[in-house]
């Protein structure tokens, strides 16, 4: 049987703990790949750099790991990117069972699933699994929602994209943060500057 995990955001810029996270996860459970897939448009971020910018950053970062591919589903639909859709389309494009496929989501993200558009549907077309970052508190979430994720069994890194961003338009070092050519694609294009 198949076990894929796609693994979804905006990327911007993909950083060590997006490689750490979906290298552990797909260690610890066992995945053949995990499928990163830029989001086109983010329904609840309007601020992020251009699709251009990140799908560079983003091929660089996953570039001689085997275990990691790229999805463009979301950049060939175009628009606004909802979860559902992605999905769905990814399911019939490799002909895949709810089984066989995983959607990562950070627990920050699953404190805010519930608002997401059809998310009882998103749960009944594959398998939810959650890595815990911190502050997370369960009883923020909704019982309906956690009674069907699986949580990660893997470390937690606590870096993120917003403080790269915040970090490099303050003149502080990314360095290692990001892996050495986004670094240096952030430098030269001057992405985060205020």
């Amino acid at each position: 049987m198949k076990k894929v995990c796609l693994f979804g955001g905006t990327f911007d810029p993909p950083h060590i703990g997006h490689l750490l996270v979906a290298q552990t996860v797909a260690e610890a459970e066992n995945f053949e790949k995990i499928i990163f897939v830029l989001t086109n448009h983010p329904p609840f971020k309007n601020n992020f750099s251009s699709l251009e910018h990140r799908l560079s950053m983003l091929k660089m970062a996953l570039a001689g790991n085997p275990k990691f591919d790229l999805s463009e589903i979301e950049l060939q639909r175009e628009g606004v990117s909802y979860t559902l859709d992605t999905i769905k389309a990814y399911k019939e494009e490799e002909n895949l069972k709810r089984e066989e496929l995983y959607f990562l989501i950070g627990s920050d993200s699953l404190m805010e699933f519930h608002t997401w558009d059809k998310p009882k549907e998103i749960l009944n077309e594959c398998k939810l699994l959650v890595a815990i970052r911190p502050g997370f508190r369960p009883s923020s979430v909704p019982s309906w929602v956690l009674k069907k994720v699986q949580f990660a069994n893997i470390p937690r890194f606590e870096i993120s994209s917003t403080i790269i961003r915040k970090r490099w338009a303050e003149d502080k070092t990314i360095r290692y943060m990001v892996t050495q050519p986004v670094w240096e694609y952030v430098n030269a294009h001057k992405l985060f500057s205020l």
